[in-house]
């Protein structure tokens, strides 16, 4: 099966440039988060000016002359002070932290939107190269790790930056001499980052990589787990598991290996420091107040490290949520299904037309022709090769041949879920190329063999083949295929609730319903694949009854194993290593005892 290529998750990244584009988000909650950051920098001017408040408060000891009840009331005053700065900070903490959250919201809601948007226009390729456990990881891991960079990661980030940038500030005013040896420890601290950063972030894109491969193989296992039983194959899957499990703890380890030294560096440059700044301070430092002077800076420094050591405990949520926003950015930038068609479906007074740009109007009759077309999933391993075929307006036509004869394929390149290398495909004259996707597929009524249910009503499961169908329209479409005795004897009928894709149906009653909702579309072109496998003969009867009237005036495509249901075709295609050995009805391929009789009389021997 061809796969949609992903950018290489190995590609060196900018973590800043994803980070940017993620903030780029923040357009959509723009008031919470000037609020926010309004809020960000009342914090960190109360928290710097709280710090501050040791220089008067030590200056007062050194101070002489002074009456000792005057020292008190100005050391009480500046104490107050001081718990007032405290109290609002705590606010100020308070409200950015609920702002940001709300503002993550805001933005998560818009990530899911965007991310289910773009799977919705992706082309059906790329659904069959990932499995659904991988899928779903993008909504799961991915969307949770950049909420957690949302909600917490980046609010500490700020607060750290602002806190920072007003923390240095304040050093340059109190000492120029002493603000050296920061930039010192700035140097250190910059390239300690630096280093983790570019182990670190490849680390955790593999890290999201192999977390998706996890959740696939659990999903996978899961949906098989009575396959799994019935051939005791615990013990391989338990094995597969394992590698798979261990790899991803692996590239984990190495992640948070990375980035989990930077904390202990950091930590015990700044007792360094702090050390060193205490030692040369009292030697350079000259004048009046040189203790407050030197204490204060030495809050300065302390508060500097804790910010520096705040950003390298976020670190590792900020290298795995910036991961998976990559991961999700690198899904909203593919490109999406491509449509260049221009002809759009019209439906009037029950009659459907094709309509040009020119305005041309075309009736639809269900015309398909095949014209030398070459078709591979995968480069130099072809399926269809040179195919030409025809089926006429109204006519029924059955694909029969050997497994892999591509039977499937002809008819997911009807509907466009692939497009052919060379050859040409026409419908009603035109070139299938011209025609809208939407609007083609709109013109076909399919019934595949793996049926999906949606989480809803049986009425509303049979309206997904059309969404503006009456309730009548409905159970006119289940008469038609022979549903509605069972769906009327279900506990609620029609408003009987489906879950688990239909688990509480049997298969022949999803069956079923896939062919009531295929009739509700009142499309001019069935396609019908494996459509009856998986009911009785008593059903499939009753299935054939329906489908003759339904197929009244229609072309229908017929994919069936069962040569039984194929015998009143107008025309059966043998297919063999994708191409058409022989073309007839039932009783001229009998005639010719060529493939067709071959398979036949062998499905009498084994009945």
């Amino acid at each position: 099966m061809a796969k949609v290529e992903l950018r290489d998750y190995k590609k060196a990244k900018s973590p800043i440039a994803s980070l940017w584009r993620l903030f780029r988000y923040f357009k959509h909650c723009r008031v919470l988060l000037l609020s926010a950051v309004f809020s960000i920098l009342l914090y960190s001017a109360a928290t710097i000016a709280s710090s501050y408040m040791m220089k008067p408060l030590v200056g007062l000891l050194g101070e002489t002359g002074i009456a000792p009840n005057e020292i008190m009331a100005k050391y009480m005053a500046l104490l107050i002070g001081l718990a007032g700065l405290y109290l609002f900070s705590a606010i100020t903490n308070y409200a950015l932290n609920r702002l940001m959250l709300e503002a993550s919201t805001v933005i998560m809601r818009q990530l899911r939107t965007e991310l289910f948007s773009k799977m919705q226009k992706l082309p059906i390729s790329y659904f069959d190269a990932n499995t659904h456990g991988s899928l779903m990881s993008y909504f799961t891991n991915d969307i949770d790790a950049t909420n957690e960079l949302l909600q917490h990661s980046i609010t500490q980030l700020l607060i750290s930056v602002t806190s920072l940038i007003g923390t240095i500030g304040m050093m340059l005013a109190l000492s120029m001499k002493l603000f050296a040896i920061m930039v010192v420890l700035a140097a250190f601290v910059v390239i300690a980052v630096r280093v983790t950063t570019k182990i670190s972030s490849r680390s955790y894109r593999l890290q999201q990589k192999h977390a998706a491969s996890v959740n696939g193989y659990i999903e996978e296992m899961i949906a098989g787990q009575r396959d799994v039983k019935v051939f005791t194959h615990e013990a391989p899957v338990m094995e597969g598991f394992s590698k798979i499990n261990n790899e991803l703890f692996r590239v984990s380890a190495r992640a948070t290996t990375a980035t989990s030294v930077i904390a202990p560096i950091l930590n015990n440059l700044s007792h360094i420091f702090y050390s060193i700044t205490c030692a040369v301070g009292v030697l350079w430092l000259s004048g009046g107040n040189v203790a407050g002077v030197l204490i204060t800076f030495l809050g300065y420094i302390r508060n500097f490290s804790n910010r520096v050591s705040q950003i390298s405990e976020q670190f590792n949520a900020i290298m795995l949520a910036l991961a998976g926003a990559e991961r999700i950015f690198d899904v909203l930038d593919m490109e999406p299904e491509a449509d260049e068609g221009k002809t759009t479906l019209f439906a009037e007074n029950g009659t459907h037309f094709w309509v040009r740009p020119d305005g041309e109007k075309i009736p639809v009759r269900g015309d398909v022709r095949f014209y030398d077309v070459d078709f591979s999933y995968v480069e130099g391993k072809p399926v269809l090769n040179e195919l030409s075929l025809y089926a006429k307006p109204g006519q029924k036509i059955a694909f029969v041949g050997s497994t892999g004869a591509g039977k499937t394929t002809t008819t997911n390149l009807i509907n466009r879920f692939y497009d052919i290398q060379a050859g040409k495909i026409t419908y009603d004259g035109l070139d299938l190329m011209e025609i809208k996707k939407d609007d083609l597929r709109r013109s076909l009524g399919i019934v595949l063999q793996d049926t999906h249910l949606f989480t809803n009503t049986v009425m509303e499961n049979i309206r997904y083949g059309r969404l503006d169908a009456t309730d009548e329209d409905c159970i006119e479409a289940a008469k038609i295929a022979n549903a509605h005795y069972f769906i009327s004897h279900l506990p609620q009928g029609y408003d009987t609730m489906l879950y688990s894709d239909g688990a509480n149906l049997s298969q022949g009653q999803r069956q079923l319903l896939a062919i009531a909702r295929a009739a509700v579309s009142k499309a001019p072109v069935l396609i019908l694949d494996e459509a009856t496998s998986s009911v009785d003969t008593r059903t499939e009867k009753l299935i054939e009854e329906g489908l003759d009237a339904l197929m009244k005036d229609k072309t229908v495509f017929v994919i069936a194993h069962r040569l039984s249901t194929v015998r009143h075709s107008n025309a059966i295609l043998v297919l063999e290593h994708g191409k058409v050995i022989e073309r007839g009805d039932h009783d001229e391929l009998l005639a010719l005892k060529g493939n067709y009789y071959q398979l036949y009389t062998n499905m009498i021997e084994l009945s």
